[in-house]
């Protein structure tokens, strides 16, 4: 059985730093201070370096001249490009992935959701909402396409952290719920309009 390589140094500064921007634990315009993040994971400056660069792809972070990197702002042309984006880039990801959803993968996403419907926080519902997408999504076998929708899902649950998180009140996702029915039956148009509408109205 093949195993998995291991997190790199790089990957791992990435996820991190990532998780903090997107949980707004680093506020906007907050510098990253390369030095101190490599003596905080007991690096070089190479990797930390390579994940600004990570972060910036992601749209979590930008570079200034003579300022250094800092945590990117908020903008609202942005936010609403990035659930148009979602919405399109995940719909084609749905219909490829089709083909490959088997009962019991379905099962899974729809533990996901139950999951989601009973998180008691929004760092718990944005885990098992992430996790239900990338269960019905990452099937399409497209990597590039993959990753591109993990960035814009990190985009998205910091805008939701930032403006959702003190006011979250637990309820039952309908739409998960028609997503699913959906691809029982075979419906693809069905779940993917329906898809659609999901991510816009998150968003």
């Amino acid at each position: 059985m093949r195993q998995e390589p291991e997190e790199t140094v790089t990957a791992r500064i990435t996820r991190i730093l990532a998780e903090r921007i997107v949980a707004g634990a680093l506020a906007p315009g907050e510098k990253l201070r390369q030095d101190h993040i490599a003596e905080e994971f007991g690096a070089s400056h190479v990797p930390v370096r390579e994940a600004f660069r990570r972060l910036e792809a992601q749209g979590l972070a930008v570079s200034e001249p003579r300022r250094g990197v800092r945590v990117a702002g908020f903008d609202k042309a942005e936010i609403r490009e990035v659930v148009e984006m979602r919405a399109a880039l995940e719909t084609l990801a749905l219909r490829h992935a089709v083909p490959h959803l088997t009962p019991a993968l379905l099962e899974t996403a729809a533990t996901a959701a139950d999951a989601g419907d009973a998180s008691v926080d929004m760092r718990a519902w944005e885990e098992a909402n992430r996790r239900f997408h990338r269960l019905i999504l990452s099937p399409c076998g497209m990597p590039r396409l993959m990753a591109t929708i993990d960035d814009l899902h990190a985009a998205s649950a910091r805008h939701l952290f930032a403006t959702s998180a003190a006011t979250f009140v637990p309820r039952v996702d309908r739409e998960h719920r028609a997503i699913l029915a959906a691809l029982r039956k075979g419906d693809v148009e069905t779940a993917a309009a329906t898809l659609a509408r999901h991510v816009r109205r998150i968003g």
